[in-house]
């Protein structure tokens, strides 16, 4: 029996020898983490998966080596929320140097142009998380703080498309760039805005060229195939209003389901003061702009107010998820930018928000709005 397990122990070892498939390798040294655990990782397309894992030495080195893939993909180095994240594409090895405090924006990587590239979005996406939460900071009126939020992220947008996707759709650091978040949302949307749809054609139409195999070449068409169907300019009719969704002299009634499928009428709120908001919130203002509608409701729900908010996402999971956690009237209307409600209520950009008045009628849009708090105080 020992001589059986002793062969058989060998034999593994010999199996094990010969793995001559294709690696790459990552190497290093991060200081100032000794006995921390630094993880490398694949960001899958469903998944980030942990590969490898070392605990460091005084000196903070490591050496990683991994199946080298037959596209581009991506990874990423990882110190609890510390990450520093880079691609390969073939058999190099990539080297990287960095200090723990600073580990996510100070660090060398001696590699290829695109991991400097990639190097340098993140970076500038921490910049803008920072500048986003300044302005949530500041206290500003809600009109002056959304104006300044949209003002960011349309120059950071246009750096970024003008520097990185469009100047070279092909490189994964063009791919990187469209999927990067600002507090859990996509900055560039694939879904409802035009101008971000055709950041991912331009990308996709790339990669079909030059990596016509790889899974995420096939995941980015089919993203991009779907943005432009959803923001293909519907033909313009000319509406005929049924007369029984008028029930005041300026106010055209709607009525949808919210996230458990019961139905919420609009003229059902008469006698309260309403914010009537049509949004989507799967984007970067979202999370902050219902922060601030929270704290209104909040201060004036015991005195008469309301908000009902209308979704027009296509992700609806992603919807439900969200608005499971608000207080106010949450509905989604899953017909998105092609829904009649918008056009009757002459809805051009989301998001987009109106005061009603306790007798149901409709007072004013944000546009016309500089103080939104006041102008509640006077309704009420």
């Amino acid at each position: 029996m020992k001589k059986i397990i002793s062969c058989l122990g060998l034999a593994l070892v010999a199996l094990a020898a010969c793995d001559n498939s294709p690696k790459f390798g990552v190497k290093g040294n991060i200081t100032d983490a000794e006995d921390k655990v630094l993880y490398l990782e694949n960001v899958g397309l469903e998944s980030i998966d942990a590969l490898d894992s070392v605990k460091l030495n005084k000196k903070g080195e490591f050496d990683f080596k991994a199946p080298a893939p037959g596209n581009p993909e991506f990874y990423r180095l990882r110190i609890e929320d510390r990450i520093i994240n880079f691609t390969i594409d073939s058999t190099e090895t990539v080297k990287v140097n960095a200090k723990l405090a600073t580990m996510p924006t100070d660090y060398a990587i001696e590699a290829s142009e695109s991991n400097q590239k990639i190097k340098e979005l993140a970076i500038k996406q921490i910049n803008l998380e920072k500048a986003i939460a300044a302005v949530g900071n500041a206290n500003l009126p809600i009109g002056v703080a959304q104006d300044s939020v949209q003002s960011i992220l349309t120059n950071y947008k246009n750096d970024v498309k003008m520097n990185y996707i469009f100047k070279a759709p092909f490189d994964p650091s063009s791919y990187y760039a469209l999927f990067q978040t600002v507090n859990g949302y996509l900055i560039f949307d694939p879904v409802n805005d035009r101008n971000d749809v055709k950041c991912f054609s331009a990308v996709a139409t790339s990669w079909d060229q030059n990596f016509p195999h790889s899974n995420r070449a096939m995941n980015l068409h089919n993203i991009a195939i779907r943005g432009m169907k959803n923001t293909h300019a519907p033909i313009v009719k000319e509406l005929e209003i049924d007369e029984s969704k008028i029930s005041e002299a300026d106010i055209i009634d709607i009525s949808l389901p919210d996230e458990k499928g019961e139905m919420h009428s609009l003229t059902e709120l008469k006698g309260k003061v309403v914010l009537l908001d049509f949004t989507i919130y799967n984007h970067t203002q979202s999370a902050a702009r219902n922060m601030i509608f929270r704290e209104m409701y909040d201060k004036y729900k015991d005195q008469g107010f309301e908000i009902y908010q209308v979704s027009l996402d296509a992700d609806e999971h992603f919807w439900k998820t969200n608005a499971d956690n608000l207080p106010w009237v949450c509905v989604r209307d899953g017909r998105g930018i092609y829904s009649p409600n918008i056009s009757l209520y002459g809805v051009s950009n989301l998001p987009t928000f109106f005061l009603i008045g306790r007798d149901n009628s409709l007072k004013m849009r944000n546009t016309e709005i500089n103080d939104v708090e006041s102008e509640i105080r006077k309704l009420l």
